[in-house]
């Protein structure tokens, strides 16, 4: 790094120590400086997003599939006020991002906060972002850029992950003498030996490790439950040690849908509202869940908590103190990062009999089957994710949109080896599943296969252009009911079939249509002969493509699914009183 250079640059420079090699955004008069530095240096790519929302998918996408903190740059005002949503995103599902806005003017800023507004495109944007950042700041005087900046960056994949943003005024970006190496670094600060020394203290202890040992060994229907903490503390190798040691059960949440290989035998998959109902089944009759880094939140549960794991001792596994028992009352709540805690369990455990555990979890499996095939028509949207699923390979990345059809994905998709799927969890926003497939392609270097319906696809289309100008390999299947289903279903509870909104003034384009004009080659299909063949010839191919799949709502009806207010084991469509008591009634 130069002792003295243009401020712009030195970002720039800073991020590529940072192994960083991709920036999103979307150009504005008040972040062109940074636009111009990033295009100067080769091992950095500026990918130009066509909307300041995509742009932070993107970013966040990168992240998601990389871990490594995803970057997204956009200018002040309504550029900044689009990204408060996919800010939100990365806030609620912990995710690495740092969001650097190029603001106005210092001296336009009105320091006491009593004008509106001074300079044009001027929003304080600091303030409208902290509650869902770790970490929000105005650069108001450049002496504190390195300080700031480091801080910002150290943050973002500090503890419990997640996103960071900087206000950068424009005045301060184009400063041509700026000397970093004259400025204070946080990495010398005290704040930062503090923030050390905390993390120092959280230890999981042998005595918590001995604990957990001990109420495993007791356990004759032991089970895990796993979360997308799990991912985000790259402890997936360290869980498959664990199992394969121990064969037992696992059971995932939405977000950890790709933690553990499908080859695993005891995977007994996705549970909570629309899990399957041999997860459920499995979790409910458990003596003992490993909880790891997940927040057991209502949609795993229900809203019947008291009979949420009723026979069952938890131990729950978090870095985050605030997520420890805070639902569900747990019997050893141990506070720290889910790889050391794994890396110190697998030291100590070993192996025992389950042997009849495990054949009734496999009878779970063998009698509430989640099979597939496009000649039966039943489950229809089951099945066509289930044959984009088969057709696939290794290594693909899948990003979903938020919908009925991410609930299908979640129990029809059949993971292969070194395959991911990106959710967005807390915040479900529709439009992520096209901008996070970039950000994700270009991280990972994978191909990325898009889930979404019209709905979803309609909020980013735009991103079509820059899949189609970087030829990304990404396929894009749209499943087109002409309305916004999921919605519907609590029209029909709550509005008496009202379906303002979703059906009766709602409408979607030919996508098809859409995808040729942004010179994308793109398919329009509604019969099962079709659908099959184009999904085949489709993902023989790495070309950016666009299939759009017309089918009606009703196909996209998620089964089982779980009525909030009844036990999370009791789903519909319903079993027989006499069967769900013989199922619960197991004891090993």
């Amino acid at each position: 790094m130069l002792s003295e250079m243009k401020v712009s640059d030195y970002i720039v420079e800073f991020l590529i120590q940072k192994k960083i090699d991709k920036v999103f955004g979307y150009i504005g008069g008040n972040n062109a400086h940074l636009f111009d530095s990033i295009d100067k240096y080769e091992a950095i790519e500026l990918v130009n997003s066509r909307h300041e929302q995509a742009s932070g998918f993107e970013a966040e996408g990168y992240a998601r599939a990389t871990l490594k903190t995803g970057i997204s740059t956009v200018t002040s005002g309504p550029g900044a006020t689009n990204l408060v949503t996919p800010i939100a995103s990365c806030f609620l599902d912990s995710i690495p991002a740092l969001f650097i806005v190029g603001d106005i003017n210092s001296f336009e800023r009105d320091s006491s906060k009593r004008m509106r507004q001074i300079g044009f495109q001027d929003i304080d944007i600091v303030s409208i972002v902290k509650p869902i950042t770790k970490y929000a700041v105005f650069i108001d005087n450049l002496k504190n850029l390195r300080y700031e900046l480091e801080k910002a960056y150290f943050l973002t994949q500090e503890g419990r992950k997640g996103p960071v943003l900087i206000s950068l005024p424009v005045n301060f970006q184009y400063q041509e003498q700026y000397e970093p190496k004259q400025e204070s670094s946080f990495f010398k600060s005290q704040e930062y030996y503090s923030i050390i020394e905390s993390r120092d203290n959280i230890n999981i202890s042998k005595k918590d490790i001995t604990k957990v040992i001990n109420y495993l060994e007791i356990a004759k229907r032991p089970v895990v439950l796993a979360g997308h903490g799990v991912t985000l503390a790259n402890a997936n190798k360290e869980l498959a040690n664990f199992l394969n040691k121990t064969k037992i059960p696992l059971v995932h949440s939405l977000m950890g849908k790709d933690i553990i290989d499908e080859e695993y035998l005891y995977n007994l998959g996705f549970i909570g509202r629309w899990g399957n109902r041999y997860g459920n089944l499995t979790l409910a009759n458990s003596d003992c869940i490993l909880v790891l880094g997940s927040r057991i939140d209502t949609l795993q549960t229900g809203r019947n908590v008291k009979e949420f794991a009723k026979n069952a001792i938890i131990i729950q596994v978090d870095i985050d103190p605030s997520e420890l028992g805070k639902r569900v009352p747990v019997d050893l709540e141990i506070l720290g990062d889910v790889k050391d805690f794994l890396k110190l369990l697998n030291q100590e455990v070993k192996s025992k009999e389950i042997t009849p555990w495990n054949k009734k979890v496999l009878s779970y499996k063998e009698h509430y089957p989640h099979t597939y095939t496009l000649e039966n028509q039943d489950k229809i949207g089951n099945q066509i994710l289930s044959y984009i699923s088969e057709c696939s390979r290794d290594g693909d990345i899948f990003t979903i949109d938020v919908g009925e059809h991410q609930m299908l994905s979640a129990q029809a998709l059949a993971l292969k080896p070194k395959q991911r799927v990106l959710f967005t969890g807390g915040l479900g926003s529709m439009g992520f599943s096209l901008p996070a497939a970039i950000g994700a392609t270009l991280g990972a270097k994978e191909r990325t296969i898009v889930i979404c319906g019209d709905g979803g696809m309609q909020m980013n289309i735009q991103e079509l252009e820059v899949i189609r100008s970087q030829g990304l390999p990404i396929k894009v299947f749209i499943l087109n009911n002409s309305s916004l289903y999921m919605v519907t279903g609590m029209q029909d509870i709550f509005l008496n079939g009202n379906y303002v909104g979703t059906k009766k003034d709602y409408s979607s384009p030919n996508f098809k249509a859409v995808a040729e004009a942004y010179n994308i080659k793109a398919y329009q299909v509604s019969t099962f002969n079709d659908i099959k063949s184009v999904i085949k010839k489709s993902l023989s191919n790495d070309e950016p493509e666009l299939v759009e799949i017309l089918i009606s709502g009703k196909d996209m009806t998620v089964s089982p699914l779980l009525d909030y207010a009844r036990p999370y084991e009791d789903m519909m469509p319903y079993l027989s009183r006499e069967t769900l008591d013989k199922e619960m009634n197991h004891k090993c």
